[in-house]
Order: structure tokens, then C-alpha cells, then sequence
């Protein structure tokens, strides 16, 4: 590795002192860099000469760090300091002995499918401007932005009407993003390199009420109807209002998220229940 950047969770004392001891101790100086994940026009400047971004924090630093390099095709590598960890790679413990095996080259570099979602107002058609793209690695969200009112939605997947549906929203969310809301809104999970994409409502009241699976190459329409406002959340940060009459356009981004990594494939199942907080009956 030539460059070598690390993004890092301010919201965790210990990660910048993490970034700085990796630099420090594996030599990188000068063939490195260190920004906040926040920072996410900063990283799409200094990304363009990286060869490998350094996570550091969780999941959602990997989502946070992920919109702005996707499109230069940088591979990441996360090291957990939070919960979950399901993209992540490695963890604090030992890390310092584990880096020089990634930078030094070889590792296999595991590419995950993503969601781009386009914001139409009211009386647009798909040859207007619209709002976006906006790119998502793990789930575009419509939910309602009001506590007690439930939002309806009617959804056309491939230009069929599928359904309208009061509910308190629904998820479009990526294999990498089905052990996320999806999964706990009862969506099931998927194999992370899937190319495959879940439909689940929240907490339907009428019409849709289960998960469906599509193919990669599906567009999916969600038309806020009705007279309740609700919201777009893009991997749970990238928030957007929708007002009734507007819709949202979901395709395949043609940006994918490139992870490096040692571990093999079933590392995942492997690894599962654990992350998940669960248990193995009878074991």
C-alpha cells in the first residue's frame, strides 16, 4: 500500500489515539493520512490518491466513510470499537500485529452491492430534476416523521403496482444492510455478497404486510400518498422530508463498497449469532 488513509469516530475518545499509534508505530508518516469520518468532502479530496482507507470505530463508521470513497473504488478496512461490527474486520485487540498483513498486499477484496435513491416532488416525472442520487451501502428508509400518524405508500416495483399500504414506513435495504432495520422489522437476512435487495414493511396496518425479495436489476417506486409528511433516511444519517405527492426512485447505484479481507467468506455465518447477540441452542 502506497497511501494509506484512516477515518476515525470522534465520538469515541480511543479512536484517534488508535489512528495515531497505527501511524506511528507501522511507519506509515508522510504515505498517510488522518480525517474524521464526518469529514465526508474532506475524504472524496484526500481519497483520490489512497490506496486503502482505515476505519475505525463501527458500523456506522463504515457507512459514514463508505459515500464519500465508493466512487473511487477504495477498498476499506474496519477495526471495531463499537457494537456489532458486522462490516468490520478486525478488532482492537492484536491489531497492531494483524495491519502489516493487509498493507503489504495479497488480501482478497470482497465488493458489496448498493442502493442509489432519487427525491421527485410533487407532479414530477422521472425526466425532471431530481433530488440525489443519493447512495446507500446498507438501506433506503421512508418512515413517517410524526409519532402517532401512520404514512401510506403505494409501491411499484418495475413499473407494476404492487401495493399501497398505511404503514410506519418501509425499507429497501441491500444484502450487506439485511441484518440491519430490515432484519429487525422481521425481513430476513442475506448472504452479504448477494446482489439482491429486501422490500419490508414497518409495522403495516393494511395492503403489503411481508418481506419481498427482489432481483438486483428491480426499480422500485415508493409514492408517498395521503396527507401525512414522513422522511427518506439514507443508512441512517442522510435525512431528506417528503411531502405527500413526492416519490422515490430506487435502482442498483453502480457504485460498490470494497472491503479487504483476510477472514474467508463463511466467517460471516460463522461468526453470526455472535454478532447478533444470540445463541446457539444445544450447543
Amino acid at each position: 500500500m502506497k497511501t494509506v488513509g484512516i477515518a476515525y469516530n470522534d465520538l469515541i475518545p480511543e479512536a484517534l489515539d488508535l489512528a495515531h499509534a497505527i501511524v506511528g508505530e507501522l511507519n506509515l508518516g508522510a504515505n498517510s493520512w488522518i480525517l474524521r469520518a464526518e469529514d465526508a468532502e474532506d475524504l472524496y479530496v484526500r481519497a483520490a490518491e489512497t490506496d486503502l482507507v482505515i476505519t475505525i470505530g463501527g458500523d456506522g463508521t463504515i457507512l459514514r466513510v463508505n459515500r464519500a470513497i465508493a466512487p473511487r473504488g477504495i477498498p476499506l478496512l474496519g477495526i471495531n470499537m463499537g457494537r456489532l461490527g458486522f462490516m468490520t474486520e478486525l478488532t482492537v485487540p492484536g491489531v497492531m500485529e494483524q495491519l502489516p498483513r493487509y498493507l503489504a498486499g495479497g488480501m482478497r477484496v470482497s465488493e458489496h452491492s448498493m442502493l442509489m435513491a432519487s427525491v421527485y416532488r410533487r407532479g414530477e416525472d422521472e425526466a425532471s430534476v431530481a433530488e440525489g442520487p443519493y447512495h446507500a451501502l446498507n438501506d433506503v428508509v421512508l418512515s413517517r416523521s410524526r409519532v402517532s400518524r401512520v404514512i401510506t405508500v403505494r409501491a411499484v416495483i418495475d413499473g407494476a403496482d404492487v401495493s399501497t399500504f398505511r404503514a410506519d414506513g418501509v425499507i429497501l435495504a441491500t444484502a450487506t444492510g439485511s441484518t440491519g432495520y430490515s432484519f429487525a422489522a422481521g425481513g430476513p437476512i442475506l448472504d452479504p455478497l448477494s446482489d439482491d435487495v429486501v422490500l419490508t414493511p414497518l409495522a403495516s396496518h393494511v395492503g403489503l404486510t411481508t418481506t419481498l425479495v427482489l432481483r438486483p436489476t428491480s426499480s422500485v417506486d415508493f409514492h408517498l400518498e395521503g396527507s401525512q409528511e414522513a422522511i427518506i433516511s439514507v443508512d441512517g444519517f442522510e435525512n431528506h422530508p417528503i411531502a405527500p405527492g413526492d416519490w422515490v426512485r430506487i435502482t442498483r447505484s453502480p457504485y460498490r463498497a470494497r472491503f479487504l479481507r483476510a477472514n474467508e467468506h463463511n466467517y460471516f455465518w460463522a461468526t453470526l449469532t455472535r454478532r447478533l447477540g444470540l445463541s446457539l441452542q444445544g450447543r
